[in-house]
């Protein structure tokens, strides 16, 4: 019994040492995990954003007519001069996912609107600054978001009701906006010219009665260093950067065009291994040479037969498309050769001129070929271009030739062009 009070005062004791322990001891491993987790979820979040705005500050110099313009350098050593803020992303080495967004975000711009490529990077940067204010403020993410969504609803209402509906009719107005577009671009000051050549090409290709939207994919764009700005143009027809085939003396004019397109090689067959084959004798090499000039002449020979005198050859990746011999006997058929036409072009010439891709000598017929008044070979500053006109589709397609004195400026008013376009 003795022990009793001693016992009592112990539990007291142990009880009071009990009661006076920290928080931080009495709630636990499980609530030290949570607050560890909070803590992480900040640092991300924080990460995220610090990452976003970063690369809207990128970019937030070149927004606007007194925006700058900036001169990118890439590992190859290549320079790229622009304020086009889808170029400008395209080109920056981005490793954060986040960052990457936002880079998707003006590719996606671009692909849907056509320009305001920076001004929507600047905006989502702005956004996620405001963000991180409220964030500090200890709102949670969820309502920042849901918050942000019904903004961009009353936003677009405002818009809309704010905006003036665009008549295609009304030609001036629409080089007012075109101009408004290039107001910003480094060629700026040749925008009295691209403006009015914009509008008429989109005009060109459309019945603005009826038509609500145009397909871009009918105005192509070709580069051509050389000349100047101001010597732009916009061609009814077709313009082809590679030069005719001068082998042999081959044309390099034809009046009353039967075009054919083919998708396979005016050359040799080759096996569908990888191998060698070994000739020893004089008569069988001789043999095997007569052979591949019998085999090449004759599907030349098809090819007049139908009464094509144009002839575009798509580019090959396996083999060569076209070889010496096969240019030889063209040019005494006297058909034009116009060699290494780009796979992304096909359609566009197909639609231009009402020709059909032809895959096989043996479907190469007269109702695949494709008209044009004239096909001819044209000098220019730096080089030749084979011009194609009269075609029957005309009002369906148009091409714009570009040109200007070296290849920063070229692509710059190409990218110009593209934004005036949309």
């Amino acid at each position: 019994r003795r022990r009793g009070p001693r016992g009592v005062a112990r539990a007291s004791t142990s009880l009071a040492a009990r009661t006076t322990m920290p928080p931080s001891a009495a709630s636990g491993p499980g609530q030290t995990r949570k607050a560890s987790d909070r803590a992480q979820e900040k640092g991300v979040r924080e990460s995220n954003i610090v990452a976003a705005k970063s690369v809207a500050d990128a970019v937030r110099t070149s927004l606007g007519p007194r925006g700058m313009d900036k001169m990118i350098s890439s590992a190859g050593g290549d320079v790229v001069i622009t304020n086009d803020g889808a170029t400008i992303l395209k080109q920056m080495e981005v490793a954060h996912p986040t960052a990457k967004m936002l880079v998707d975000l003006s590719k996606s711009q671009d692909v849907e609107a056509g320009d305001g490529t920076t001004t929507v990077t600047v905006i989502a940067g702005a956004l996620l600054n405001q963000a991180e204010i409220l964030l500090k403020k200890g709102i949670h993410p969820t309502v920042i978001s849901e918050s942000f969504l019904l903004a961009a609803k009353k936003s677009e209402e405002i818009l809309q009701a704010m905006s003036i509906p665009v008549d295609l009719g009304d030609r001036e107005q629409l080089i007012k906006a075109a101009a408004t577009s290039l107001n910003s671009k480094v060629i700026s000051n040749n925008s009295s010219l691209l403006a009015p050549l914009a509008v008429d090409a989109l005009l060109s290709v459309i019945d603005p009665a009826t038509a609500t939207n145009v397909d871009l994919r009918d105005i192509a764009t070709v580069k051509k260093l050389g000349g100047t700005i101001d010597d732009t143009e916009l061609v009814n027809g077709l313009v082809f950067t590679q030069k005719v085939s001068h082998a042999a003396g081959g044309p390099t004019k034809v009046t009353g065009a039967k075009i054919g397109l083919i998708q396979f090689c005016l050359s040799a067959p080759k096996t569908d291994i990888e191998q060698n084959v070994t000739v020893s004798d004089y008569t069988q090499m001789d043999r095997i040479l007569k052979e591949e000039r019998k085999y090449i002449l004759d599907m030349c020979k098809k090819v007049q037969k139908s009464g094509c005198n144009v002839l575009l050859i798509q580019k090959s990746i396996l083999r060569d498309a076209v070889n010496d011999l096969s240019l030889h006997f063209l040019a005494k058929m006297k058909i034009l050769v116009v060699k290494d036409i780009e796979r992304d072009d096909v359609e566009f010439i197909c639609k231009t001129c009402g020709c059909l891709p032809i895959a096989n000598i043996d479907t190469f017929h007269p109702e695949k070929l494709g008209r044009a008044e004239l096909v001819h070979e044209v000098s220019t500053g730096d080089g030749k271009i084979v011009r194609v006109t009269g075609v029957p589709n005309e009002g369906k397609t148009v091409t714009i030739l570009c040109k200007a004195s070296n290849n920063l400026v070229l692509d710059e008013s190409e990218r110009s062009l593209h934004d005036a376009l949309c």
